[in-house]
């Protein structure tokens, strides 16, 4: 989907009016939805893979407000971000790929200041899981019930929740269930993206679907 402009654009869009001034982006990877923050006042963007964190300092070099760190959730030096202070961290199609995703969210939050938001978007519904979810190394998919009783166990309160990308489901679901399909087709992916994306972006605009491809959360951490 790295070709998806105006996919990766809606999907921006939903995100990051979201977030604050001090963000920590949890799997950064080479930085395409890093260079969206870099007019924030602080930007922590982490990934586990050396090679992702080396390529998005060469790609944002001389800047003083990006540190770019080999880092994962949960561990001692994720935890060590706190004395960043930051006000949001956001988690985009990552935390499908981690396997304990409730130790996960409960680090993120230890590191917010109170007040703090958590942005996610992840891939929904179990029903839509397939080979290709397996081919990106995705443990689940998510629904609404489940992710706010991961939101409550992490000690954070759901202020947002919905559905994205209704088209895209039905989508999803032939590929995983009619075509098992194991890998997305670029060709599929470039119809998607240059005809369905601005028109059922801009319907969801104005009202949130029942239920789509992806799920969006806004969870935020109790002030003191």
């Amino acid at each position: 989907m790295t070709r998806a402009r105006n996919y990766f654009a809606w999907q921006s869009r939903l995100v990051v009016r979201e977030l604050g001034l001090r963000v920590v982006e949890v799997g950064c990877g080479i930085g395409n939805f890093t260079g969206l923050l870099l007019d924030r006042e602080l930007v922590v963007a982490l990934d586990r893979e050396e090679a992702c964190v080396q390529s998005l300092r060469e790609r944002f070099p001389g800047r003083a407000n990006l540190h770019a760190l080999t880092c994962e959730a949960p561990s001692d030096a994720f935890r060590n971000l706190a004395r960043f202070r930051p006000d949001s961290v956001v988690c985009v199609n990552v935390l499908e790929h981690i396997e304990d995703d409730g130790a996960a969210l409960r680090a993120m939050a230890e590191i917010l200041v109170p007040g703090g938001v958590i942005v996610l978007l992840v891939p929904a519904f179990d029903a839509l899981y397939g080979p290709i979810d397996r081919n990106l190394g995705h443990y689940r998919r998510y629904r609404r019930g489940p992710l706010i009783n991961l939101a409550r166990a992490a000690g954070l309160a759901v202020r947002k929740l919905r559905y994205v990308n209704a088209v895209g489901f039905f989508g999803w679901w032939v590929n995983a269930r009619v075509l098992q399909r194991e890998t997305q087709s670029d060709r599929q992916i470039a119809v998607f993206d240059r005809w369905m994306v601005p028109v059922f972006s801009a319907l969801e605009s104005a009202a949130a679907p029942p239920f789509g491809q992806s799920l969006l959360a806004v969870l935020r951490r109790a002030t003191l």
